[in-house]
């Protein structure tokens, strides 16, 4: 098949001024003064932004706990307070639903 026969003999032309009025829309766009594209992130985003943003102390307070934790799990003694889990998971598949 040839090119003739999918364009119905018709020749495909330079993409040249199809350049040039992209080039005289941006630089009409500069001009004018019309305002840039800009990106507004929500509230809930910037709290989570600021959530992962800890406080120092926070963070090694935490990483103490941790530590703690795992320290026990090793050890065999960690005991759960098996009602607070059961709270939570009631909790948790309240808010699912």
């Amino acid at each position: 098949m040839s090119i003739d026969k999918i364009f119905g003999g018709k020749s495909v032309g330079p993409i040249e001024p199809v350049k040039r009025n992209r080039e005289l829309d941006s630089s009409k766009a500069k001009e004018s003064g019309a305002p840039k594209d800009r990106v507004e992130f929500s509230s809930v985003l910037q709290e989570a932004s600021k959530a992962k943003q800890a406080d120092p102390a926070q963070a090694a307070e935490r990483a103490q706990k941790v530590a703690a934790l795992k320290a026990q799990v090793a050890s065999g003694s960690y005991r759960p307070d098996l009602e607070k889990v059961a709270e939570s998971l009631l909790r948790f598949m309240a808010e699912d639903k």
